[in-house]
């Protein structure tokens, strides 16, 4: 029998009702690696600050090396003994053999969409002439790795739909190598693009080139430095070298720029977006195209006033639409006459844009909008799920998509001409579904539905509220089998991300499905510092008021324990990168409510975050050490400087990567080695390192299984919750 249709119901239906009464041994005492101090002090504006274990933030030292493989041997040691692990990773690995789609868009007369047949290190891309033609691969990245570590960073095909522009990156790596393979014979061009990070690539409409941003590569025998480690924009004619390419844009006066492009639908201009770090606030530049072919020249200001976003979404004559939080927190369509700031003599002042109201702001925040076949579609968050609104050209609301229920959807992408867009719907316990939209009559069919072992019949969700410290209410997302007593006794795993304005709405993902099918109950919480209610949401959780993130955190963990839905020994919380940090700062602010924790590539150490790759360019949500005022509020909730020693912390697992260069492994080693040398009370405190691996993204489906089936298991031991291996 596959293995993806294996019997899931008939082992986990015992599971929630052997948990309670599961007899969990003792976890015999582990002898951590010694972590050697040193006498490095800091000084912040008067404040003396010690960093005992700066030298760990070398990963490439011989020393560090040698850290990372004595904690990986200790935490293989303390997973050895957990009977849960190998279980869970039977169940998590039959969860996530199901054959997942991408949403799929067309180019030049073609259909492209991703495939992961259920076990395949990464996807592979299809093309196909028509939906029901039988599709044929594009590109196959499992061919470009023996152990599935390379992965696609992006895939652009020419508007003719005959050459693939594709980026790569290694071992979840964000810098990226991009290439152009002919699509006809399969065979790749010898254009090479390197030095590429944060950036995709964008054609011309003649098909000649195309723009991307990069960094200068550093000297032989020297690491990137801030004389070179910022953003320069260029455009690559096809069949020449990297050297020749054409410098669009630079700003060596403000490091920060980074740039962005996209092509009007008529081919006639360039949209240069400009940012500044990971805020949300960005610069809009113009650059007209000669008959869909690029003819060097300067990017036009529209707007460098950094004061509110703007997105452009479609070109008519000389009116751009845009969808922008300028006067308007949860944003606005407008449009501008964008005559008025082409062919401006040299040394004038640009011109203040006049903007005006298409599609006004709404009591829901508007966090994304497509021009397709002559609609607007309008994506807003209502307590943060989603509901997208069709418009017509003057701005005129037409209709409500139909969506299935409270989850997330994405997708409708396309140009103004297209008469169909498609999209993906997916909530809580249902995977993305991908559906076709007729933009003329607004039906919408089903195109793509995975089948999985996990049965969404058996379980069910609901939305609730909690009240922060401060009255603030927020929505949290509630997962698990039918039938649950609430009677505190219920295992129950709190996720929370929080920051950078990113939404944190219901979406199916194995690791919330493998908790569930063990019998626990599956969290999350849509707290401050994201985009669920607009910009005024996002600011009230950064900088000073960060703070306020971690409340709404530790509240939901209260609410779920008044409830009744757990306890505080039942109760395990996880978040990745930012949210990574809020793990880490909630745990020493209230260690009692929770037993257990992962914080996975979380920022640990927020007085050095902005000196590591581009953590600059987080200062926008978090502010800087650098600033007096913001250096004390950093400290204050630092997960690195604020261990509570003295306090019962529950068991702890760390989770990093040694190939991490966004947040760097720095922050996790130095919090580890700080959380074991302190007096926290016996629970283990664990440091899981991934070799060969990075940030996440393009990680393959091997080392995705392993790492949270492992998280879970650690999860499960500690909270006492059984399980029982799949049935043959």
């Amino acid at each position: 029998m596959p293995l993806k249709t294996l019997p899931l119901l008939a082992f986990v239906a015992t599971l929630a009702a052997a948990a309670p009464g599961f007899a969990q041994v003792a976890p015999k005492p582990l002898a951590y690696p010694a972590t050697r101090s040193v006498e490095q002090v800091d000084v912040y504006h008067g404040t003396r600050v010690t960093d005992p274990y700066r030298w760990l933030e070398d990963d490439n030292a011989a020393d560090t090396k040698a850290w990372v493989q004595a904690q990986n041997a200790v935490t293989e040691q303390a997973f050895a003994a957990m009977p849960q692990r190998q279980p869970v990773r039977q169940i998590y690995t039959q969860l996530f053999n199901f054959e997942r789609f991408g949403v799929p868009f067309k180019e030049g007369g073609r259909y492209f969409w991703t495939r992961n047949d259920g076990l395949q290190q990464q996807a592979v891309l299809y093309t196909a002439t028509t939906l029901s033609a039988p599709p044929t691969v594009a590109l196959d990245p499992n061919l470009l790795s023996k152990d599935g570590t390379v992965a696609l960073t992006g895939t652009v095909p020419s508007r003719d739909g005959r050459l693939l522009a594709y980026g790569t990156a290694s071992a979840g790596s964000d810098w990226q190598t991009w290439r152009v393979r002919d699509l006809a014979s399969g065979a790749d061009r010898p254009d090479t693009i390197e030095w590429v990070k944060f950036s995709s690539a964008t054609w011309t409409p003649d098909g000649q080139g195309f723009f991307y941003a990069r960094y200068d590569a550093p000297a032989p025998g020297t690491k990137l430095s801030g004389a070179n480690y910022f953003q320069k924009l260029y455009y690559h004619r096809l069949g020449t070298p990297q050297s020749a390419d054409v410098l669009v844009a630079e700003n060596p006066a403000d490091k920060e720029w980074g740039f962005g492009t996209s092509v009007s639908d008529d081919g006639r201009m360039v949209f240069v977006n400009v940012w500044k770090g990971s805020g949300r606030r960005n610069g809009l530049m113009l650059l007209p195209l000669k008959d869909g072919a690029f003819v060097p020249a300067k990017p036009q200001p529209l707007t460098l006033d950094f004061d509110a976003q703007y997105i452009p979404l479609a070109l008519d004559g000389q009116r751009l639409v845009l969808r922008t939080d300028n006067g308007a927190p949860n944003s606005r369509l407008v449009s501008v006459d964008i005559g008025r700031h082409l062919n401006l003599p040299a040394g004038s002042p640009t011109p203040a844009p006049q903007w005006q109201t298409l599609v006004a702001e709404t009591g829901d925040a508007m966090v994304g909008t497509t021009a397709v076949g002559g609609r607007f579609f309008v994506r807003y968050l209502r307590d943060a799920s989603t509901l997208v609104r069709v418009h017509a050209a003057d701005g005129k609301a037409i209709r409500d998509v139909a969506l299935p229920g409270v989850g997330s959807a994405g997708g409708f992408g396309g140009r103004w001409d297209d008469d169909e867009t498609f999209f993906s719907y997916t909530s809580l316990i249902t995977p993305a579904d991908i559906y076709r939209l007729n933009v003329a009559t607004g039906e919408v069919t089903l195109f793509k539905r995975p089948a999985t072992a996990f049965d969404p019949t058996q379980y069910e969700t609901r939305r609730a509220f909690v009240t922060s410290k401060d009255g603030t209410k927020f929505p949290v997302f509630i997962g698990h089998r039918k039938g649950l007593k609430p009677d505190g006794s219920n295992p129950t795993l709190l996720y929370g991300y929080g920051g950078f304005n990113v939404p944190n709405t219901p979406a199916y993902n194995v690791t919330a499905a493998t908790w569930m099918a063990m019998g626990g109950v599956y969290v999350s919480a849509s707290i401050r510092g994201g985009g669920e209610y607009g910009r005024a949401w996002h600011e009230a959780g950064t900088k000073l008021k960060k703070q306020n993130v971690f409340d709404d955190f530790i509240a939901a963990g209260e609410w779920l324990v008044s409830e009744k839905i757990t306890s505080p020994k039942k109760l395990a919380i996880n978040g990745g990168s930012n949210g990574g940090l809020l793990v880490g700062a909630v745990l020493n602010q209230r260690p009692e409510l929770f037993g257990a924790a992962v914080p996975a590539v979380g920022v640990m150490d927020m007085l050095r975050f902005h000196k590591f790759t581009i953590g600059w360019a987080w200062v926008s949500d978090y502010g800087s050490s650098d600033d007096a005022e913001q250096f004390k509020a950093l400290k204050a909730y630092s997960p690195l400087h604020n261990i509570a020693a003295g306090k019962a912390y529950p068991p702890v697992l760390v989770m990093t990567a040694d190939h991490d260069d966004r947040v760097v492994p720095a922050h996790s080693f130095k919090y580890t080695a700080a959380l074991q040398a302190a007096d926290t009370g016996p629970a283990q405190k664990l440091i899981r390192i991934e070799t060969n691996a990075g940030h996440g993204a393009g990680k393959p489906t091997s080392k995705i299984i392993e790492e949270r089936s492992d998280m879970l298991a650690f999860m499960a031991y500690h909270l006492g919750l059984a399980v029982k291996a799949p049935a043959p």
